[in-house]
C-alpha cells in the first residue's frame, strides 16, 4: 500500500508563525510576495489491521516541518545553492531515516511552481526527476487514410469533420539526472526549455497537425500518435539527463503518456 501527503508552507517566516489557522492553503502562510512551494511525501508497507492506517498523516506532517522545511529555508537564507533539484535529494535523504515504524519513505516531490516539480524516488537515487509543463495550440482532425470514409466517421465521430478542431495541448516533459556537484541542477533549465521550445513547442504551435506538419501526413494525430512524436523529437536530446517521461494533456480530463519502461 503507498500512501500520499502534500504540506504547502512558505519559505519566508512571518509574524503569524504560530497555530496552524488553514493548513489546506499552506502553513507557515506568507504575506505579500514570497516563495510559496508544495512537497509531497508518498511512502509504503502494509495496513494495520487494528487502525486500518498505513500511518498516522499527522507524523508526515511532523517530519516533513521539522526535517524538510528548515532545510529548504536555510538553503534559500544562506544563499546556498539553492537548485531545487539538489534540495529535494538532500530532504529525502534527512527524511529517509527518521520516517515513522513500519513505513518506508519511497518518492519526495517538490513543485517549485505550478508547472516545475523535482522528485527524489528512492528507487532512482542518487538521480533526480524534473518535470516541467509547457503549452501549444494547435488544430488537427482524426482520420486514419487506411479505413473508409464511413469507418472514419463511426470511430472518430465529429473529430472527423474535414475542417478539423483545436486543443490547447499540455506538454509535461520529465528527465532525470544526478545533480550537479557545483549547481545543483540535474539539467540547467534554460537549456532544457530551448530544446522543447525549439524542437516541440515551435514546430506544432498553431498549425494544422495533419496540413502544416509531415509528421502527420500519413499518421494520425491521435493523443497517443502526438505523444509518441514528440518523444522521438526529446530523446537523446538532454547531454546530462535522460528523457523518462511525457505526458500530453489533450484536455483537462484526458492525457497520454509515453515512457519506454
Amino acid at each position: 500500500m503507498r500512501l500520499a501527503r502534500e504540506i504547502r508552507f512558505s519559505v519566508v517566516e512571518t509574524p503569524h508563525e504560530g497555530r496552524a489557522i488553514n493548513s489546506w492553503a499552506g502553513w507557515p502562510s506568507t504575506d505579500g510576495l514570497a516563495p510559496f512551494l508544495a512537497l509531497r511525501a508518498t511512502v509504503s508497507g502494509s495496513v494495520d489491521g487494528r487502525t486500518g492506517y498505513l500511518c498516522n498523516i499527522k507524523q508526515i506532517d511532523e517530519l516533513l516541518r521539522e526535517r524538510a522545511i528548515p532545510l529548504i529555508r536555510q538553503r534559500h537564507e544562506s544563499n546556498a545553492s539553492t537548485a531545487a533539484a539538489a534540495i529535494v535529494s538532500d530532504c529525502f535523504r534527512a527524511c529517509a531515516s527518521v520516517v515513522p515504524q513500519a513505513v518506508v519513505l519511497e518518492r519526495l516531490e517538490l513543485a517549485a511552481t505550478p508547472w516545475l516539480r523535482f522528485a527524489a524516488d528512492r528507487s532512482e537515487l542518487p538521480m533526480v526527476e524534473m518535470t516541467q509543463s509547457f503549452e501549444f495550440s494547435a488544430s488537427h482532425r482524426l482520420y486514419s487514410p487506411e479505413l473508409s470514409d464511413d469507418e472514419n466517421r463511426r470511430i472518430f465521430g465529429k473529430c472527423a469533420n474535414p475542417n478539423g478542431h483545436g486543443h490547447n495541448y499540455v506538454v509535461d516533459v520529465t528527465v532525470a539526472g544526478v545533480p550537479d556537484a557545483k549547481t545543483g541542477a540535474t539539467v540547467e533549465l534554460p537549456q532544457f526549455e530551448r530544446i522543447v521550445k525549439e524542437l516541440v513547442i515551435d514546430r506544432f504551435d498553431h498549425r494544422h497537425l495533419n496540413l502544416d506538419c509531415d509528421e502527420f501526413r500519413r499518421l494520425n494525430p491521435t493523443v497517443e500518435n502526438i505523444t509518441r512524436v514528440i518523444w522521438d523529437k526529446l530523446s537523446g536530446q538532454f547531454a546530462n539527463a535522460r528523457l523518462t517521461r511525457v505526458r500530453v494533456w489533450e484536455t483537462p480530463k484526458t492525457y497520454a503518456e509515453y515512457s519506454p519502461e
